[in-house]
C-alpha cells in the first residue's frame, strides 16, 4: 500500500465533487454557449458574497484580475504600485503588465505586507511621486493587517487592490477579504481553496463604475460588439470553468473548515519540535491555503521528508527582487527587505488540502518527528 502523501492534490478535489462537476460540465456543454454566458453571470452573482462585495467579474486568471483592476483605476505607464517581494511572481508581473512600476516593501512576522515598511516606502517614495496604489497579498490564506494598511493608503491617497488569490473565504474583523479595498483579485487555479479545472480568475468590487470598466476591458474594450470604445484585452472566464466553479463553490466554507482542522492537528502534533509553526494574526480568520513552517535547516528537513514519502513545497524559494528578471531594477523599501530575505531560506509548506485524512496528517507529523529523531 502506497502511504506517500502529496503536498496538494487537485484530483482529490475533483473526485470529491465528481457528480456535481460532471453534471455542470454536461450542462455547460449542452448549452452551446461557451463564452460569457449564463454560467459566468451566475458564478459572478454567487461569488460576490464570498468577498462581501456587490459585484464580481469573471476573468481568465488571477494575474489578469490584478491587471484589469489597475487598468480600470487608470493606473499604468508612468505610475508605480507598492507590493511585497515574498509572493507569487504573478503579483509583480501583473503590475508590469499594466505598464506600471512595482515597488517592493518588506513583510511582517506573519508573512504579510508590513505596514511600517509601506509607510517608509511612501514617505521616501523612490519613484518621485508616482505611487498610486498598493497591493497587499493575503498570503497562505491569512489576511494582512488591513486596518493599518487602509489607514496608511487613505492618508497618502492611494488605491488598495487586495491580492486575495490564496484567501478565498478568509475574514478580517469578521468580514470577508476581497471587499476592503477599491478592488480585489482572486486566482481560481486548480490548487486554490476554490479552484477550477484550469486557469480562471475573478475580480471583486462594490464600485459599479469600476465594474463596467472591467467588463469592457476584459473583452477588447467593447461596449457594442466588435467596436472597441477603449483599448482592451481578451480575458474572459469561459462557461465550462464557471460551471465547474459553481459546482464547487457551495463546499468552500466546509473545505476551509477542514483546512483549519488539519492546521490544528499539525499544531498539536508538531508543537514539541524545534519548528516555527504558523502564527495567527489577531482579528483574522486564516483559511490555510498553505501550512507553512519555518526551520533553519529547511533543505535537509525537506530531503528527509521526501525520503519518507512526504511531498513538500516552498512558497516561495527566491524573493522576487532576487530573481533574474527583476534583480537590480525594481525599487525597494528604504533599508532593503531583511525579513523577506531571511524568511526565504527557512520556509517549508507541508501537505495541505481538504481531502487529507486524519491518518495522512498523522503520517506527515510522524515523518517530521522521525526526521528530527534521525538527526
Amino acid at each position: 500500500m502506497d502511504d506517500s502523501v502529496p503536498q496538494t492534490d487537485p484530483a482529490a478535489s475533483y473526485r470529491a465533487h465528481r457528480d456535481g462537476i460532471d453534471a455542470a460540465l454536461r450542462r455547460a456543454l449542452d448549452s452551446g454557449w461557451y463564452i460569457l454566458g449564463q454560467e459566468v453571470k451566475a458564478f459572478e452573482a454567487e461569488f460576490a458574497p464570498v468577498a462581501g462585495t456587490a459585484c464580481a467579474v469573471g476573468v481568465a486568471n488571477g494575474t489578469d484580475a490584478i491587471v484589469l483592476a489597475l487598468e480600470a483605476l487608470g493606473i499604468g505607464r508612468g505610475d508605480a504600485v507598492v507590493t511585497v517581494s515574498h509572493t507569487a511572481v504573478a503579483t509583480v508581473a501583473a503590475i508590469e503588465m499594466a505598464g506600471a512600476t512595482p515597488v517592493l516593501a518588506d513583510i511582517d512576522a506573519m508573512h504579510g505586507l508590513d505596514p511600517e515598511s509601506l509607510e517608509a516606502v511612501l514617505r521616501a517614495d523612490p519613484t518621485g511621486g508616482r505611487i498610486r496604489a498598493v497591493i497587499p497579498v493575503h498570503l497562505y490564506g491569512q489576511p494582512v493587517d488591513l486596518d493599518a494598511i487602509l489607514e496608511i493608503a487613505g492618508r497618502h491617497d492611494i488605491a488598495v487592490i487586495e491580492d486575495a488569490s490564496q484567501a478565498h473565504g478568509a475574514l478580517w474583523r469578521g468580514r470577508p477579504v476581497g471587499g476592503f479595498g477599491n478592488a480585489a483579485a482572486f486566482s481560481l487555479y486548480p490548487t486554490k481553496n476554490l479552484g477550477a479545472l484550469g486557469d480562471a480568475g475573478v475580480l471583486t468590487t462594490s464600485d459599479a463604475a469600476l465594474v463596467e470598466r472591467v467588463r469592457e476591458l476584459r473583452q477588447y474594450g467593447w461596449r457594442d460588439r466588435f467596436v472597441s470604445a477603449v483599448a482592451g484585452r481578451n480575458s474572459r472566464l469561459d462557461e465550462v470553468q464557471a460551471a465547474v466553479l459553481r459546482a464547487k463553490l457551495p463546499y468552500l466554507a466546509t473545505e476551509n473548515t477542514r483546512r483549519q482542522q488539519i492546521a490544528a492537528l499539525y499544531d498539536h502534533r508538531l508543537a514539541e519540535l524545534p519548528l516555527t509553526l504558523p502564527r495567527r494574526r489577531a482579528g483574522a480568520v486564516h483559511v490555510f491555503h498553505q501550512y507553512v513552517v519555518e526551520f533553519e535547516e529547511r533543505d535537509a528537513l525537506r530531503m528527509a521528508l521526501t525520503a519518507r514519502g512526504i511531498a513538500t513545497g516552498i512558497h516561495y524559494p527566491v524573493p522576487i527582487h532576487r530573481q533574474p528578471a527583476y534583480a537590480g531594477r525594481v525599487p525597494l523599501a528604504p533599508g532593503g527587505l531583511p525579513r523577506t530575505e531571511s524568511l526565504a531560506g527557512r520556509i517549508l509548506s507541508l501537505p495541505m488540502y481538504p481531502q487529507m485524512t486524519d491518518r495522512q496528517v498523522a503520517r506527515v507529523a510522524e515523518a517530521v518527528a522521525g526526521a528530527f529523531r534521525a538527526g
